[in-house]
């Protein structure tokens, strides 16, 4: 299928597509921080550069946008143009994000995802829900939090 746009108009939108400081991230960061917890941000110094680093936790979460990240959910939407080029992107992504969360684990850190449809679209949990989710995994010791969308509003969490 052809694409709607030219192809200089679809870069520019590609690339205005931010990568930190997204509304669902900055929706969790101001609600944690009205809490009372402290944080880092965007930690070069950490495989992956997490979005929200909680020393104090030796805790890390990434919010993840379910398009560049290929999440099975009604957010993502595979191209139909440029397949191979897309598939050869969001695998790289995923194969990625696996080698980030292998390393973080062996320095000891914990892993927190936060998927974009937990937080945003129709399957969205109720916001003060999934804040306690990750409060609860913040006090915890388990060593991974999983957080995305549901189809019922309940959240599919894996721990």
């Amino acid at each position: 299928m052809v694409d709607i746009v030219d192809v200089q108009t679809r870069s520019r939108i590609m690339a205005s597509i931010k990568s930190k400081n997204t509304k669902p991230e900055i929706l969790i960061r101001k609600e944690l921080h009205a809490r009372g917890y402290r944080y880092r941000l965007h930690n070069e110094n950490l495989p992956g550069k997490p979005d929200i680093v909680f020393p104090m936790y030796a805790a890390v979460i990434f919010i993840n946008g379910c398009f560049w990240h290929g999440h099975n959910c009604h957010i993502f939407k595979a191209p139909r143009s440029n397949i191979d080029f897309w598939e050869s992107k969001i695998s790289r992504n995923k194969q990625r994000d696996t080698e980030h969360e292998n390393k973080l684990t062996s320095m000891g850190w914990r892993i927190g995802v936060i998927w974009e449809c937990s937080v945003s679209g129709k399957t969205r949990l109720n916001f003060d829900s999934l804040v306690k989710l990750i409060e609860d995994w913040l006090h915890s010791s388990e060593p991974h939090l999983v957080i995305e969308g549901s189809p019922l509003n309940q959240s599919k969490i894996t721990v």
